[in-house]
């Protein structure tokens, strides 16, 4: 979220980012419970302590005298017990109002309504010419008999996949590979609890408007979507030093969404579904923005390095300002090639919050004046499965079916260079 002082001291740029993400909140009246929140709160401490200093006074006071100062100190507290229930009413008002307040787009990012305005930066890479009608990798997994496509259905419903044989293999040499990957560039692997309590998924930004698109467990326990929900939590109310910044962590889970908002969307295969896995980049550093925009471009390149590594074609997409995300600074897709559709889909999303999530998640650091600071925070997918699969085997068919691993896969899956072969 954004400091209190900020958005009373800049409303101009509040309701130009409310307007441009499309977010329906009334900063008037949250500035406006602001004020009033301001003024009872003064009201209520200023009455406890004339409440304290009559009872200082009481102790040494006459007989009369303390009857007298016993009957303004009820008098007293009776007005602060008036005047606390609407302070608490008016103070969760507020709090809840502010959870919805959107991050500042960076003034370089493109403005739109959705992603028919986001902007293409620059293609990588081929999209490949084949001599032969392409196979859809629901076709391939069919032809090879990688998964239980129709039966699993009966099991999970919709949107749920089962991958069967070398396929199964392939996707755990995936994360095997990614993980290596990550840690190779001095991330701290860590795996992560499915599952998360409602102040994390608030304090990234989860909560309250992607409320829809969550599983929730019994009591405060909800299924997360992504590490990065665990991981921003994962230092909650602790001050770090300097020193210990940046911290850099390589997250695996399960992972699962409700994909409530896209019904009739990708119901065929294996790019939406509800459960899945993710290796995810995450980073805390310095609040700078020189440092902020450094990790912005590592991440970048960490996820441009690992499609290159599966060598897969891809472009890369500045998104506009209504398909970022409210928390966000600014974010870039990278998004690959996938044959049957003939156009490139989003695998990688890396976002920049500054200190907005920080806030929401009380992650702060003592710089090396002393001054108590809030971090800035960064993430990116390093790799997600299976979606990460279908431009995979769609990329490397061959003609009979087959699919060429690319060779940074191959130590990974026991040396291997094709699947499907017979045999």
């Amino acid at each position: 979220m954004l400091d209190m002082d900020f958005i009373v001291q800049n409303p101009d740029v509040v309701k130009r980012a409310i307007e441009v993400k499309q977010v329906d909140l009334d900063l008037d009246r949250l500035l406006a419970l602001h004020g009033e929140v301001k003024e009872l709160l003064g009201r209520v401490e200023e009455l406890r302590h004339e409440r304290n200093v009559l009872s200082k006074q009481t102790g040494s006071a006459s007989a009369e005298e303390r009857g007298e100062l016993i009957e303004r100190s009820r008098e007293v507290g009776g007005q602060i017990k008036e005047l606390e229930p609407s302070l608490r009413e008016r103070q969760e008002e507020l709090e809840a109002l502010v959870l919805h307040v959107p991050n500042i787009p960076s003034p370089d990012e493109p403005v739109g309504e959705n992603e028919e305005s986001n902007v293409e930066l620059r293609k990588e890479g081929e999209p490949p010419q084949f001599s032969f009608e392409v196979r859809d990798h629901m076709e391939l997994l069919e032809l090879h008999g990688w998964a239980e496509s129709g039966r699993i259905g009966k099991v999970a419903g919709p949107r749920s996949y089962a991958l069967k044989g070398q396929l199964l293999l392939l996707e755990m040499a995936l994360w095997r590979f990614a993980l290596d990957f990550t840690q190779e560039r001095g991330f701290t692997l860590i795996g992560l609890p499915a599952m998360a309590r409602e102040a994390a998924f608030a304090g990234t930004g989860h909560f309250p408007q992607g409320r829809e698109d969550v599983y929730q467990l019994a009591d405060d326990l909800f299924l997360s979507g992504t590490a990065e929900v665990g991981l921003n939590a994962l230092h909650s109310a602790e001050i770090l030093s300097a020193g210990d910044l940046p911290l850099r962590y390589g997250g695996f889970s399960t992972c699962f969404r409700r994909e409530a908002g896209a019904a009739g969307r990708d119901v065929r295969g294996l790019l939406r579904v509800h459960q899945f896995y993710k290796v995810e980049q995450y980073v805390c550093c310095a609040a700078d923005m020189d440092e902020s925009a450094h990790w912005f471009e590592t991440l970048l390149a960490n996820g441009e390095a690992i499609v290159q590594a599966l060598e897969l074609p891809y472009r890369i997409m500045r998104l506009c300002t209504g398909d970022m995300g409210v928390g966000k600074v600014r974010t870039w897709d990278i998004e690959c090639w996938i044959p049957s559709q003939e156009q490139y889909r989003e695998t990688h999303s890396v976002s920049e919050y500054y200190d907005w999530q920080a806030r929401r998640s009380d992650l702060r650091y003592r710089d090396e004046e002393g001054k108590v600071r809030h971090v800035y925070t960064l993430n990116n997918t390093a790799l997600a499965t299976p979606r990460i699969l279908v431009p995979l085997l769609e990329v490397h068919q061959q003609e009979d079916g087959t699919v060429r691993v690319p060779e940074a896969l191959r130590p990974y899956v026991g040396g291997v260079e094709m699947l499907g072969e017979a045999g």
